[in-house]
């Protein structure tokens, strides 16, 4: 498996999914009548990319939450401000935030 597998599951086994499902199924911070809640520990990572027309794109892996920005520090603002509207009715919110930059870059190799 590759490494955003890794990242998402936490190994590269193929069960992991079911047993992360069924933990958070069965978990003390779920209940049935409330849906599926988060511990407070939760992190939600943002996939950020280059705008076709300049500055930033992010999405959070899992979550409905898109944003862009021109500039870095305006990015990080503007992720705060996403993700704290996206929780503000629910019952927990998450700790921390991870921006995770990927660059797609493709060089050609010369034939030899």
């Amino acid at each position: 498996m590759g490494w955003l597998w890794r990242l998402l599951f936490g190994s590269d086994d193929p069960a992991a999914p079911l047993r992360l499902a069924w933990s958070r199924t069965f978990s003390p911070t779920c209940s049935a009548d409330a849906g599926l809640r988060y511990s407070m520990g939760m992190e939600l990572i943002f996939e950020v990319r280059d705008a076709e027309e300049g500055g930033y794109c992010a999405r959070a892996l899992g979550h409905g939450i898109f944003t862009e920005a021109e500039t870095w520090e305006e990015l990080r603002a503007n992720v705060l401000e996403a993700v704290s509207v996206h929780f503000e009715d629910g019952p927990a919110h998450p700790r921390l935030v991870q921006l995770h930059y990927v660059k797609d870059e493709l060089i050609p190799v010369e034939a030899a």
